[in-house]
């Protein structure tokens, strides 16, 4: 079994994922924290575009599992040799890895690395494709907070058109009964889509997901001056007022303060921003449980 994307995983999985996560939130948080189910497994993580959250989070996951972490050294890999991407995904294979956790600037980069590594193969976000350990993990944050997902309205704003993060939301959130808007400057909706005003997103929302924008994936610059995006399209205190009352502020991060958002929202009582960094830990062990569980017979 792979983690690809949403579509990769059945409403029984998802549902695992999301009743693990919360038991797992909790033992996080206990002086001790460590679970032996994977000792003696091996999580290799590979991540070929800069990450914080997500390459260190998968990282205390497997090892609060009891797993061994690998983490490839990219910029000093074979890769700067001129070694392809199905060259390096068969020589990780070849070293026996239990987990491989891929990340990769090309759409479709996991999948082709599941084809050859011969184990369980993570998505940990994929160029504009999809990012789904983040859309499990924002949805078990909300579920969390309000006890349930199903009829929440979730507006994510923001450039829509390159993230796989907004991508994956969109899938996972609908699957589990939410409405879900997309909105954001025309130039970043994705071909084809209507852009629905921000302010209009915002309306009534339950939960309000802001998106950085991307510029490093930009073919050409929007053009913007200092807090003219935040002015027309990001989340301020007039725009948060928009929403439902108790509506919560969401982030998958990293945050470009005074550009998609006020910082003072981001650190404000109605952001769940750390809780989702906190949630990532917990849904990432699910994941690994449940991807590794046939190895282990359990």
């Amino acid at each position: 079994m792979h983690l690809l994307s949403i579509d990769s995983l059945s409403d029984d999985q998802i549902a695992t994922i999301l009743a693990e996560a919360q038991l797992w939130f909790d033992c996080n948080r206990q002086p001790s924290r460590n679970d032996r189910r994977l000792d003696g497994l091996t999580v290799v993580n590979a991540f070929f575009e800069n990450s914080t959250r997500t390459l260190v989070s998968f990282a205390i996951a497997a090892q609060r599992l009891g797993a061994q972490v690998v983490t490839l050294p990219v910029e000093a890999s074979s890769v700067k040799k001129g070694e392809t991407l199905e060259d390096t995904a068969r020589t990780l294979g070849a070293m026996q890895p239990d987990v491989m956790v891929i990340r990769h600037g090309s759409t479709g980069a996991p999948a082709e690395v599941a084809a050859v590594a011969g184990c369980p193969v993570i998505n940990a976000g994929d160029g504009t494709g999809e990012h789904p350990t983040q859309a499990l993990l924002d949805a078990a944050t909300l579920q969390r907070h309000f006890g349930r997902v199903a009829g929440l309205t979730v507006a994510i704003c923001g450039d829509i058109k390159h993230s796989r993060v907004a991508r994956s939301n969109a899938k996972l959130l609908r699957r589990l009964g939410a409405e879900v808007r997309l909105a954001g400057p025309p130039q970043l909706m994705p071909d084809g889509a209507s852009a629905l005003v921000v302010d209009e997103a915002i309306e009534g929302a339950d939960a309000v997901m802001m998106l950085r924008v991307q510029r490093e994936r930009l073919e050409d610059e929007l053009g913007d001056s200092p807090g003219e995006f935040l002015e027309l399209y990001g989340l301020t205190a007039e725009r948060l007022a928009r929403a439902a009352p108790g509506a919560v502020v969401m982030h998958p991060g990293p945050i470009n303060r005074g550009v998609e958002i006020d910082g003072a929202l981001a650190d404000g009582e109605r952001s769940l921003i750390l809780t989702q960094v906190e949630m990532g830990v917990a849904v990432r062990m699910a994941c690994l449980d449940l991807l590794t569980a046939s190895r282990r017979g359990a």
